[in-house]
């Protein structure tokens, strides 16, 4: 049966929502405030990363947080003038990160990536959209043998449960791969299994086009929504409309809607930072990743991506973009021919939860309303798998029992 169905947000999750709900028949309106803007989706790292299944918040990475915080310009830095306001989040993610929250957290993880490669082709062919997507593999460089041997380790836990493939790699097997790597460096890892958009803000179009050609695409922010018995009132600063049903997926703000329907939610940002270089005369034949450093280097259709790492702090807070000049100055470490200066610098908003877990569910005793946000650093990886499992909340009947994980129920 068609419905009328509202979508809150139209980054890379919202899109591709909508574009899914679209195709099964439904009259679909998705909101957005800046429809030509650039957000996270659009300067992301542009992996699927399959392999990715391990949460942020684990028992080994409460020991090197310290260290990490000592250095301001390191992988993880945290705006101490937030902290108030981060500081029911932090508490979270410090309990989620024992051996048996994070076992769950992993496991759910894995159902996600079981599909998400089949569900990204599924939508591609739906929207018309083919060639966005190549197997480029991916290579993880290590400074230290226990490093090497940490990540082995991942990557031996990561086989066991999706059967990906590993190879460890010599300095010089590296090179081989990759010539560009002239630094100093102990090993690397090499997973074939990644794969890569070749433009991930062209993605991003290319779905929000197919939104507004074949839907409405409004480009205003949801305020607040109402639950009556005639539907679901989205209001917005130009009015108020009525839906049959509603899709939160509007990143980071998602939190100020369902605060408004008298929940909780614990989400935050995740900030990362990046310079995309266009006019280099080369570039890497596949993604890089230092690992110890927490930032990847990412070969696009137009240019080379450096980026990554975390930021804590709230979204207004202004970015400090000398996290993307320490990036490039550390890659220099390894890849001396990046140039110390050009490329644009971008700051991006990751939504996240403290048990890495996205929030993939139906509302609490109104399934009119389903909440799909706190990707973190996997929305480009689980915006396609998300439509569907969404596409599905929204249908009548039980939910599938493996979604309980994702439920919003567990911050309440």
């Amino acid at each position: 049966m068609s419905m009328r169905i509202a979508v809150a947000g139209a980054g890379i999750i919202g899109a591709t929502i909508a574009t899914r709900l679209i195709n099964a028949g439904h009259e679909v309106t998705a909101f957005e405030p800046e429809p030509d803007g650039l957000p996270t989706s659009s300067g992301n790292a542009s992996l699927i990363a399959l392999p990715e299944i391990a949460p942020i918040a684990s028992p080994g990475i409460l020991t090197a947080v310290p260290g990490w915080l000592l250095d301001p310009l390191g992988p993880l830095a945290l705006r101490w003038q937030d902290v108030p306001a981060l500081l029911p989040w932090l508490l979270a993610f410090l309990a989620s990160a024992t051996p048996a929250r994070g076992m769950k957290a992993r496991t759910a993880l894995t159902f996600l990536m079981r599909s998400a490669l089949q569900d990204h082709e599924e939508l591609g062919r739906v929207a018309g959209l083919t060639g966005h997507l190549r197997q480029t593999g991916y290579i993880s460089v290590h400074d230290t043998g226990a490093s090497v041997d940490a990540a082995l380790k991942e990557a031996a836990v990561v086989k066991a449960a999706l059967g990906y493939d590993f190879t460890r790699l010599t300095p010089a097997e590296a090179r081989q791969m990759v010539p560009q790597l002239e630094g100093p460096f102990a090993g690397a890892i090499h997973q074939p299994v990644y794969w890569t958009a070749t433009d991930p803000l062209a993605v991003l179009r290319h779905y929000q086009a197919y939104v507004a050609g074949k839907g409405r695409l409004v480009p205003v922010r949801v305020e607040r929504l109402r639950q009556t018995e005639a539907g679901i009132e989205v209001q917005a600063s130009t009015g108020r409309e009525m839906f049959d049903k509603v899709v939160v997926a509007a990143g980071v703000w998602s939190r100020a809607i369902v605060r408004g329907l008298g929940i909780k939610v614990l989400l935050e940002t995740e900030r990362g930072y990046n310079t995309t270089f266009t006019n280099l005369g080369w570039n890497l034949p596949m993604p890089l990743g230092f690992a110890d450093h927490g930032f990847v280097a990412t070969p696009l259709i137009g240019g080379l991506r450096v980026g990554g790492a975390v930021e804590l702090a709230k979204p207004e807070t202004s970015p400090n973009f000398a996290r993307a000049r320490a990036m490039r100055t550390k890659m220099r470490r390894y890849v001396p021919s990046l140039p110390e200066e050009g490329g644009s610098e971008w700051m991006g908003r990751r939504p996240s939860t403290p048990d890495s877990l996205p929030v993939i569910s139906r509302h609490p005793g109104d399934d009119r309303i389903v909440h799909a946000f706190g990707h973190g650093h996997l929305g480009l990886t689980l915006s396609a798998v998300t439509a569907r499992l969404v596409e599905g909340l929204l249908k009548p009947g039980s939910a599938d029992p493996a979604l309980a994980p994702f439920s919003i129920n567990r911050f309440q």
